[in-house]
């Protein structure tokens, strides 16, 4: 009996020394797996840390960057306010003057055109520019782009003034009613207007010698009306050849980007 008890104290004290072994190989185990995240997590530290002081050394560069730029345009902007307000003196005195020759041309265009009635053609200024607007019955017979021998005194009335000045640009603008027209010679009214814009340049450039580098011809058709189309002495407001006589903007545009 007494040999039964000693032997199972005995297995009990190597079950527990087994036990212990046990526990002290798993806290072994947890402790490397502990060390190992500790390292990784100080790498990525570091590398956190590194990448922070060379942004923090890329924004002072900025920073230096900026300021000498923020030096640069303060120490420009006193140099140049003096400059700038020169240059709007003489923005200013460009562009009354050339106001000034814009009137002086309509004014001299509406005299040369002083015989021709209210219904025939009109002369005026809009947006800086000199509009003469002709009538188709002062040009063309209804479907025609041959211009009548009326509407060929009147264009050499002004190509006279034109030609005395080089200061602007002609553009010949043909426009229409929006009837449909479908001719042997003109499919639709965009052909019509074109055609017809195209014969006043011919007349100006061939026979009264204005200058065709200055000159440009473009049909409108029937979608730039200056009244309504629903009656005739609408559709025949609308039927009519506009020339527009633009300023030479060269010069602004020098000052303005020098």
């Amino acid at each position: 009996m007494k040999r039964s008890i000693y032997y199972f104290i005995l297995l009990a004290l190597m079950a527990g020394m087994g036990f212990t072994s046990c526990v002290s190989n798993k806290k072994f185990t947890a402790s490397e797996a502990r060390v190992a995240e500790l390292q990784k997590e100080n790498a990525a530290s570091l590398s956190q840390l590194n990448e922070c002081k060379m942004q923090t050394m890329k924004l002072r560069e900025e920073s230096a960057s900026i300021q000498n730029d923020l030096n640069l345009l303060s120490s420009e902007s006193e140099m140049t306010i003096k400059d700038q307000a020169a240059r709007l003196k003489d923005l200013r005195e460009i562009i009354q003057a050339q106001n000034d020759r814009t009137t002086s041309l309509k004014n001299s265009i509406s005299k040369a055109l002083l015989n021709y009635k209210a219904d025939e053609l009109n002369v005026y200024q809009k947006d800086g520019k000199v509009y003469v607007s002709l009538s188709e019955k002062l040009l063309f017979k209804s479907g025609s782009d041959v211009v009548d021998p009326k509407g060929k005194e009147a264009l050499k009335s002004l190509a006279d003034v034109l030609n005395s000045t080089t200061d602007f640009t002609v553009d010949i603008e043909g426009h229409t009613d929006d009837v449909p027209i479908n001719t042997q010679r003109f499919k639709d009214n965009w052909d019509l207007s074109t055609a017809r814009a195209t014969s006043i340049v011919r007349i100006l450039t061939d026979e009264y010698g204005f200058d065709a580098t200055r000159i440009t011809a473009s049909g409108k058709g029937e979608f730039h009306p200056i009244n309504l189309n629903d009656s005739d002495e609408g559709r025949s407001g609308n039927r009519r050849t506009e020339i527009v006589l633009s300023p030479d903007l060269e010069e602004i545009y020098e000052l303005l980007y020098q």
